[in-house]
């Protein structure tokens, strides 16, 4: 894989890929159930009903599904005939969601072929089995997704007919990638990649879907920028289906600036291409993935970010990823890598994916391009024993699939006390908070993560604060040093919630602004609109950003900010890009602004200096 891969040739699941795989998008044969009498009917097993066509996968509530009806369907059905190649039958045949919302089952061919529940990660089912002779074979899809269901994680999809507030349309349904996969008998089905910068290395757990014959072997191989530029050949006997290896990378120790050549930082988003192959008693090679790493350690330590040791500024950008036409899936594979480009040309290093675990190809693109990732689940909003045990399964399922991306550095299971609106009260939601923490940490021990995130915090490695202050002198008396900071936590509400949990203190966890601005224009007065502010002209609406940023960005004490957002989103106005991605200021000066150096980070003022003194170096070595 390079970086001029066509993002319309990316595979769906870029961290585990083989060469062959075949894409089941377009178009499905779609019905709406909202009698539920479908599986009763056995429409698992019969065309009759399939009336309507759908394109998947996009949901129905989307104009670019075909179907585009927002209303309340909570059943919807999907059949698609596919065709099975002589060459593939001599294979396994491993077919894959990317996500759909719900509660999903899987018929081929009338059998049953899986179920999963949860609305934001993948699941898959070998079909071998269920294949019938000749080329024709039949999958039928049934979804179930309540609309009122506030235990049901959701996120930012509404619970009322039509969107209203910071709420948008629901996506029901299929609303990520499906695709079929030739596998071999025995497969690679996981990869866990853990770098470890102290040793210049990285840790590996490879796991097998069935136990590998005696006098099988694996080989990985490691490259760097260059496919000729090898890291590690490493070969190793199979003894089960979970293969554990220390690879240390082959570089002289004398060679430092080279080691810092392979290091992933948003400045230099360097990647380590990897290939796996199993190798028969033979030596014949009967699978072969590729795979990539980024090779950096994240912290949160003494008030700081820290990537690989250096202090990082964060300069996020809160990111809906909704679009007018498609609302949760994106229109086309070369709009997730745009809307990464579109947050790095305002000078934002990082972006805060909002109440929604995004496709794996966008965080490709962020692992790729250098974009820092904060992931957060999508939450109820209502608590009992139901809603936590299914926020727990899908922040789980989250956490497995996106732990090798090297753009990810910090994890919210919980956001503004969503699905826990208790936490004062509730002895109970407080333990959840803690438990969703600790359980992520046990997960993944190597990325900090925080409990709670806007206000009322009961656990967590950083403070996350939603602050919609309307002026930068209002940030500066709230956040101009640790003592104002202090003072803030314990006696401003700035959404009329506590910002410390009863009985937390602060300690040196980093303290990111991690909502604000939300700055918007004042649109038609006949239209459905919320922001946070009115703007009358894109002047005054700049010269407020730049109030804004300038306050965070002179404080000595803030790790960061997540400024609320990068586009316009349904009745949201608040968007630096409009909801087709048109800029509505200044692209050049809105990143100049956001690219200014932070007092709480030395070095960026020193680097500005450096850099300037340069500058006049060039400038008088021209004029002699």
């Amino acid at each position: 894989m390079t970086e001029t891969i066509s993002p319309a040739d990316l595979h769906p699941r870029p961290q585990l890929r083989r060469e062959r795989w075949i894409d089941l998008c377009g178009s499905w044969g779609f019905a709406f159930d909202d009698d539920n009498r479908g599986f009763a009917e056995g429409w698992f097993d019969n065309a009759a009903p399939f009336g309507r066509e759908i394109v998947v996968p996009f949901p129905p509530e989307s104009a670019r599904s075909g179907v585009h009806e927002t209303g309340f369907h909570p059943v919807v059905w999907y059949r698609r005939e596919i065709r099975v190649d002589e060459s593939d039958r001599r294979n396994r045949l491993l077919l894959h969601f990317g996500a759909v919302d719900y509660k999903a089952s899987v018929w081929v061919n009338g059998r049953m072929a899986v179920e999963h529940v949860g609305g934001q990660t993948p699941f898959s089912a070998d079909i071998t089995p269920l294949l019938l002779p000749g080329e024709t074979q039949v999958i039928v899809v049934r979804a179930e997704d309540e609309p009122r269901d506030l235990q049901q994680p959701r996120g930012k999809q509404y619970w009322e007919e039509h969107p209203g507030y910071i709420w948008y349309h629901r996506s029901t349904g299929i609303w990520q990638p499906v695709w079929l996969e030739p596998v071999p008998h025995v497969a690679v089905s996981e990869l866990r990649w853990t770098p470890d910068v102290d040793r210049f290395g990285v840790g590996l757990i490879v796991r097998l879907d069935r136990k590998p014959p005696d006098g099988w072997r694996m080989r990985v191989q490691l490259r760097g920028d260059r496919p000729t530029h090898s890291l590690v050949d490493d070969t190793c006997l199979l003894s089960g289906r979970e293969i554990r290896r220390v690879l240390l990378l082959d570089i002289n120790d004398a060679a430092i600036r080279r080691r810092r050549t392979l290091l992933w930082a948003p400045e230099h988003p360097n990647l380590i291409e990897a290939t796996i192959e199993l190798i028969d008693e033979s030596g014949a090679v009967v699978d072969r993935v590729e795979s990539y790493f980024g090779l950096r350690r994240i912290e949160a330590r003494d008030g700081r970010f820290i990537i690989n040791g250096i202090p990082i500024f964060l300069r996020l950008v809160l990111a809906q990823n909704y679009w007018p036409d498609s609302l949760l899936t994106a229109p086309d594979a070369d709009a997730l890598k745009r809307e990464v480009e579109l947050a790095q040309s305002l000078g934002f290093n990082g972006v805060r994916i909002h109440q929604k675990i995004e496709d794996p190809r966008f965080l490709y693109w962020c692992d790729r391009l250098g974009m820092l990732v904060w992931s957060e689940a999508a939450n109820a909003y209502v608590y009992s024993d139901r809603a936590a045990e299914m926020l727990t399964r899908d922040w789980l399922e989250a956490i497995r699939r996106d732990y090798n991306h090297p753009s990810i550095i910090t994890w919210v299971p919980l956001n503004e006390s969503w699905g826990v609106p208790d936490l004062d009260r509730s002895a109970q939601q407080r333990d959840f908070v803690r438990a969703l923490y600790h359980l992520t940490k046990a997960i993944d021990p190597t990325r900090p993560v925080i409990g709670n995130d806007g206000w009322q915090h009961a656990v967590g490695d950083v403070f996350g604060v939603h602050d919609y202050a309307p002026t930068g002198e209002m940030l500066r008396e709230r956040y101009a040093d640790r003592e104002t900071i202090a003072r803030t936590f314990r006696e401003v509400r700035p959404h009329h919630h506590p910002l410390l949990g009863e009985g937390v203190e602060i300690e040196d966890e980093p303290i990111v602004i991690s909502e604000f601005g939300g700055l918007g224009f004042v649109p038609q007065a006949t239209e459905d609109w919320f922001g946070y502010g009115q703007f009358a002209s894109a002047d005054d609406l700049l010269a407020r950003y730049e109030e804004l940023v300038d306050a965070l960005l002179s404080s000595t004490a803030l790790a960061g900010f997540c400024y609320t957002q990068l586009t316009d989103t349904a009745q949201e106005t608040n968007g630096l890009f409009t909801v087709n991605r048109k800029p509505k200021l200044d692209v050049e000066r809105l990143r100049a602004i956001n690219s200014r150096p932070s007092k709480a980070v030395p070095s960026e003022i020193l680097d500005v200096l450096i850099k300037r003194e340069v500058e006049r170096r060039r400038r008088e070595r021209g004029q002699e």
